[in-house]
């Protein structure tokens, strides 16, 4: 039964606090240990707070958490809101709780983009360039995919999502294509950007993605009391003068862009856009006015989790957070599947 009221005041307030403590505890926690009191304290030094005492920690440890640590969580923090409130989202505009924010080709487009940059060598001449090229590619990517959906002024939703499989079929052939061509030391920076990760992030990728993703969770959550009409159906959404078309598009441009900023800076990762906002919805209901930032914060506080574990469950190995979500994300998804097939069974 989803919470009601102050219950899900007091489930928003859990799933901040537990990404803060978190965030805590990813900062501390690796290869080189840190005690909390030491990373707290370097906090606070860089954020001017007066509790910050350059004393309480080294400067070795200042460089661990700022320069390595910091990045990697933060941009681990807009990848995971990005995609949980980008999932709820998608899945709202075509009433699909299996709906997932790649379904228009976003993560195609933007491996597609990313090849490209590593086949030509620029990758490795500026940090700022495969990611860039890997958010243009998904927004062409979407473009595409919306244009080969239009029919006259109408997008179908079975339309689109056949659109988003082809344009995910055809710029998977040119990558593959791309890739055959290329050495074997490109090939290997390709897999591994690929696979989804948060390591080696630095702060110019927080810096890439943070604008847009924050911009577009502003739009999305703005938009919730409309995804709440939207839901009655269109003929009621229409009765109460919402432009159905314009705002399904608007919408669904907005999850995509926040989608390819997440994917631009991290790779392809998968299911916390898909599982996050429908374990959201069962806990706190349909309302999208607390089922969006849910899945934002919720979406966050997975993907830290999964990165720390990652890193802490075989060490010195590293299992890549993309890797970890799949391992805990494609079992939920079957269940929900199989769920699924059981109700339209007995229905």
């Amino acid at each position: 039964m989803p919470a009601t009221g102050k219950s899900n005041k007091k489930i928003l307030l859990f799933l901040a606090l537990f990404l803060m403590v978190i965030c805590l505890i990813s900062l501390s926690c690796g290869q080189i240990e840190i005690p909390m009191k030491s990373t707290l304290s370097a906090v606070f030094y860089h954020l001017n707070i007066l509790w910050g005492e350059n004393g309480s920690f080294t400067m070795e440890q200042d460089a661990v958490i700022w320069f390595i640590r910091m990045p990697r969580v933060l941009t681990g923090v807009l990848v995971g809101a990005g995609l949980g409130i980008s999932g709820a989202v998608m899945q709202g505009i075509f009433n699909n709780p299996l709906a997932d924010p790649g379904i228009t080709g976003v993560s195609a487009g933007a491996a597609t983009g990313a090849v490209i940059a590593i086949a030509l060598g620029i990758a490795a001449e500026n940090v700022f360039m495969l990611p860039l090229f890997a958010l243009f590619g998904s927004l062409l990517a979407v473009f595409f995919t919306v244009f080969l959906a239009m029919r006259g002024k109408r997008i179908p939703a079975v339309t689109l999502l056949l659109a988003g499989v082809v344009t995910s079929m055809l710029l998977g052939a040119v990558t593959s294509g791309i890739l055959t061509m290329m050495n074997e030391q490109k090939a290997q920076s390709y897999l591994f950007w690929i696979i989804g990760g948060l390591d080696y992030r630095r702060w110019e990728h927080v810096y890439i993605a943070a604008g847009p993703i924050l911009s577009g969770i502003a739009v999305m959550i703005a938009a919730a009391r409309h995804l709440n009409v939207l839901a009655l159906g269109d003929t009621e959404a229409r009765s109460v003068g919402m432009p159905v078309m314009t705002f399904r598009i608007g919408l669904m441009f907005t999850a995509a862009a926040v989608t390819a900023a997440a994917v631009c800076v991290s790779g392809n990762i998968g299911f916390v856009g898909l599982i996050i906002p429908h374990i959201m919805r069962m806990l706190l209901g349909p309302d999208y006015v607390l089922l969006l930032p849910a899945s934002a914060l919720a979406g966050a506080a997975f993907l830290v989790s999964c990165d720390l574990l990652g890193r802490i469950i075989m060490p010195p190995v590293e299992i890549r957070v993309g890797i970890m979500t799949a391992l805990l994300g494609a079992p939920y998804f079957l269940y929900l599947l199989r769920k699924m097939q059981k109700i339209s069974y007995d229905s």
